[in-house]
This record gives structure tokens, C-alpha cells and sequence, in this order.
């Protein structure tokens, strides 16, 4: 979704988040681009997207795409949501998080690719930790992993998180944890 698009989709009541990088992929070519299974939004993750604050992302971020993601539980409910910049080419998911100093609480990155693949991110240079999740072409999350930030002298290159999936989201330590996340829950987003 354009940056102007979403100025006019927040003027309508749509207010619309890596670390290191991905080191190793391998694509299934059964997986198609198609992101027709990311399901569309409810009623309630309507109002969950649109209670997040819009501010995210700043800096180096400032001018990617953003996409409101909620996370539905297998329950159907809504588990949480977040601002997302996407990181959607070779570069922005290179850089991930590691020129942040910082995210908002309902603050994330989504990183997405042409099909579902093996990936592994790292925490190179990171300054904070992160929850990764990886998910697959429908959204369906696969794997988290809870990375903490690299020690004094570590620069994060060591962390390393694989995962298969279409997308990987990453937003701060233990979101998953205090909004009830796990694998099979669902990530809806607008893409």
C-alpha cells in the first residue's frame, strides 16, 4: 500500500515493523505469488488496526509502505496489531531493524517475498530484541523464535533464527508472548 494511500485510507479511519538479514533462501515453486489466502480484515481487526498509532516508521523507514497487522488467534479473536513498514526488496530486508534504535510498542516490519522459501534472519547490529515470525503464503504463522539483543561485544551476526515462510514479521520481544501469539494463528494484512 502507497504512503498516500494511506494518508487517505487514516482520513477515512484506517490508521494504518529484521533484524540483520536473510542469509539463506530457498524458494517452493508449488507456492504461488498469490496472496489471495491472506484473509480479509473483520469487523474487530478493523478496530484493533485502527486503535494503533500511525507514527511508525521514522528515520531510515520513513518512506516505506505501511500495512496495519493484526494477528488472529486460531479462536478467530484478535491477538494484537501493529504499524508495519514493509520491507519488500533485497536492500530493505538486508537492513531489517539493525538502523533502529528503537520500535514503538505497536511497531513492526514485515518482510515478504515472491513465494514461501527457507529463510534465516540474524540480529546484526541490533540495539533491542525482537519476536521472529515467520509465515507461510496464507498468513498462517509457522515459526517464532524470541531473539534478545546481542551481548556487549556481540554484533548479532551469530543469532541466527531460520524459519520457512512468505513472510516474516518482527516486532518486540515477547509481543508474542504478552498478546497470546502461537503458531497457526493467522497474520492479516492488506497486500
Amino acid at each position: 500500500m502507497h504512503r498516500r494511500r494511506l494518508g487517505a485510507l487514516l482520513a477515512g479511519s484506517l490508521p494504518l515493523a529484521l533484524a540483520g538479514c536473510q542469509t539463506d533462501r530457498t524458494t517452493d515453486e508449488s507456492a504461488a505469488n498469490d496472496t489471495s489466502g491472506i484473509p480479509e480484515f473483520t469487523a474487530e481487526e478493523q478496530a484493533a488496526a485502527n486503535a494503533v498509532d500511525p507514527t511508525w516508521p521514522t528515520g531510515p523507514y520513513a518512506s516505506y509502505e505501511t500495512t496495519p497487522v493484526v494477528v488472529r488467534g486460531a479462536d478467530g479473536g484478535v491477538r494484537g496489531a501493529v504499524v508495519a513498514a514493509v520491507a519488500d526488496t533485497r536492500d530493505k530486508r538486508r537492513l531489517g531493524l539493525s538502523a533502529a534504535a528503537s520500535l514503538p510498542t505497536d511497531g513492526g516490519i514485515l518482510f515478504t517475498y515472491e513465494s514461501v522459501g527457507d529463510h534465516t534472519y540474524v540480529m546484526r547490529d541490533m540495539s533491542f530484541g525482537l519476536d521472529i515470525i515467520y509465515a507461510d503464503g496464507n498468513g498462517e504463522i509457522t515459526e517464532i523464535h524470541t531473539a534478545p539483543e546481542p551481548g556487549p561485544d556481540e554484533n548479532g551476526a551469530a543469532q541466527t533464527y531460520p524459519g520457512r515462510g512468505q513472510y516474516v514479521f518482527e516486532v518486540n520481544r515477547n509481543w508474542t508472548a504478552d498478546n497470546n501469539v502461537t503458531v497457526g494463528d493467522r497474520l492479516v494484512f492488506d497486500r
